[in-house]
């Protein structure tokens, strides 16, 4: 029974990235717009703040050392609930027809942050620390968090589009409900990316962060 769920849920995933192609790759170029807008951006940050940065980084990793235990539980509540209102704000907007932006500008700014992170990450610490650095804290959950957000941000077009070309109420009604069902599969995968994040994410780090 539990087998036949997730096939049915990996089926309307593939059905849904299928159908709306054209809307992934134009939402996965706005993520990466704005991956190379924060590369950019500590590429061409002034001297004084990037000292401040640093030194406000190798402060984090040498607590992180310092400590002896780490409140997984704590942390996970807090991840859970930034990535599921995260999910909601993506998802309400995407009911709006003047939301669709907002959700661009979303989709921009998380691709700004990732991009922000790396960067900063390699520039501080060198190649091959930063991107080990940056494999461990970010990538695991990353794989389910990213093309979560994308879905998302896909499903609210698709439904502006629906709406629309059919401005019925029925067909309105229809289209919210499918909207809302496919934000809550993302919403589980987020919660999940969440999971990935405290328990192998942070452990790893705590297991190697003596080498950084």
């Amino acid at each position: 029974m539990r087998e036949k769920r997730q096939l049915k849920v990996l089926k309307i995933i593939k059905e849904h990235v299928i159908n709306n192609k054209k809307e992934y790759v134009i939402t996965f170029l706005i993520f990466v717009m704005g991956i190379f807008s924060g590369v950019f951006f500590i590429n061409h940050l002034q001297e004084t703040p990037k000292i401040e940065i640093t030194n406000y980084l190798n402060e984090f990793i040498e607590k992180f050392k310092g400590l002896e235990s780490i409140n997984c539980i704590e942390l996970l509540k807090n991840s859970m609930i930034q990535n599921t209102g995260l999910a909601v704000i993506i998802w309400f907007f995407g009911t709006t027809v003047i939301g669709i932006p907002i959700v661009f500008a979303i989709i921009l700014y998380r691709g700004f942050c990732l991009g922000y992170t790396i960067s900063l990450c390699i520039t501080i610490m060198g190649t091959g620390k930063g991107i080990s650095f940056v494999f461990i804290t970010l990538l695991l959950q990353n794989i389910l968090l990213i093309p979560a957000i994308l879905a998302l941000a896909v499903s609210g077009i698709k439904l502006y589009k629906s709406i629309v070309k059919n401005k019925t109420k029925e067909n309105v009604k229809i289209e919210i409900l499918r909207h809302t069902i496919f934000s809550t599969i993302m919403l589980i995968i987020l919660i999940t990316a969440s999971v990935v994040e405290i328990f192998m994410s942070t452990n790893l780090l705590k297991m190697l962060i003596k080498y950084f």
